[in-house]
């Protein structure tokens, strides 16, 4: 038996604990929010997942915690180009806008077309999606499908601007050269040599304990793990 919208919410609301919610809040989101941990959230997923327009309903919701269950039970491949719009201007924070929205775009029908419109984006919170709906894109697609070309111009890009750019668009694009070093076989040398021209990308995470890792490092490890070139089955999590 499908799970209605109110009782999928009362159930979040019972999951949520206030030090989840304050730990949420640290990292931008807002209220409304239960402040329920993403494990916990898992056990409703094969549930909402027969259920897509129940999916689609949660992020229209608003409510944080529910935004993000949508993400993980929606099918990438049903959702349109304009429900994708709407969900990436509604992503007000980086956990919704660099996982939520850009792991579902990633796996999406629009996934290059999205990300190429709006990593130039004058607001910080589409670009910044942009930034990571291509990278999840590159970590989950064959290396032969991969437009290299045009990988090669955004790190050349990146290289260039990344200490001008805005904050969590400094995270990104840093995500974006490891990525691409370490799921690109083709690109190791290459994202390795603009990962240290970079050096420490400066990003303020607020009251966090979150680092940016050292592009450079991040890929040597992968390259000493043997783990170059390896590709995910999915970026949604």
């Amino acid at each position: 038996m499908n799970l209605t919208l109110n009782e999928v919410m009362s159930k979040l609301e019972e999951m949520g604990t206030e030090q989840t919610k304050r730990t949420f809040v640290r990292h931008g989101a807002r209220e409304p929010l239960f402040g329920v941990r993403i494990g916990d959230m898992k056990g409703l997923v094969k549930n909402i997942k027969k259920d897509q327009s129940l999916a689609r309903a949660l992020y229209q919701t608003g409510n944080y915690d529910a935004m993000y269950l949508a993400g993980l039970t929606v099918d990438p491949k049903s959702l349109t180009k304009e429900e994708l719009q709407s969900w990436v201007v509604a992503a007000y924070c980086s956990g919704l806008a660099e996982y939520t929205v850009a792991s579902v775009a990633a796996e999406s029908l629009f996934a290059l077309e999205l990300a190429r419109q709006w990593i130039g984006s004058s607001d910080e919170m589409v670009a910044t999606c942009g930034w990571s709906t291509y990278g999840n894109y590159i970590s989950v697609t064959p290396d032969d499908l991969l437009d290299i070309a045009e990988i090669r111009e955004l790190l050349q890009h990146i290289q260039s601007t990344i200490h001008q750019e805005r904050n969590r668009v400094r995270y990104t694009m840093n995500m974006f050269v490891i990525i691409a070093g370490s799921s690109v076989t083709e690109l190791y040398n290459e994202a390795t040599k603009i990962a240290a021209s970079i050096g420490k990308v400066q990003v303020h995470m607020g009251q966090t304990a979150c680092k940016v890792p050292l592009a450079e490092d991040y890929i040597a490890k992968v390259e000493q793990a043997g783990k170059l070139g390896v590709k995910k089955k999915t970026c949604i999590c």
